[in-house]
């Protein structure tokens, strides 16, 4: 993938995932699909507001929706969200390493002392 496009795919994910009420309607999703007026009911939020969020989601391939009648059902997209937990493990492998690296060298260093 193209670092750029890589790079605008991971923003709009992490942008996405900024804002609490879209990680709850993740945290939703996640026990299955819903509209978005069952989205909005338990948030407190009118289905216009909630149909923002959601698009925002949607942008950033974190959720895919369908016309279903006259309802749009809500569904968990995990492409993005694989683009995002790839960037995150690649930090935590590197910083796992160099703490790893601090470790033996404080080890060693502990060792000189006794």
């Amino acid at each position: 993938m193209n670092r750029m496009v890589h790079s605008d795919v991971l923003d709009r994910a992490f942008s996405a995932l900024a804002d609490s009420t879209r990680r709850d309607i993740l945290r939703r999703l996640g026990e299955g699909p819903a509209t978005v007026s069952e989205l909005a009911d338990p948030a407190g939020i009118t289905v216009t507001g909630m149909a923002k969020h959601v698009k925002v989601l949607e942008d950033a391939g974190l959720v895919v929706t369908a016309k279903v009648g006259r309802t749009r059902e809500c569904r968990l997209g995990t492409e993005r969200l694989d683009d995002a937990m790839a960037w995150i493990s690649f930090y935590q492998r590197l910083w796992e390493r160099r703490l790893d690296g601090l470790d033996a060298y404080f080890t060693l260093q502990k060792g000189k002392t006794s």
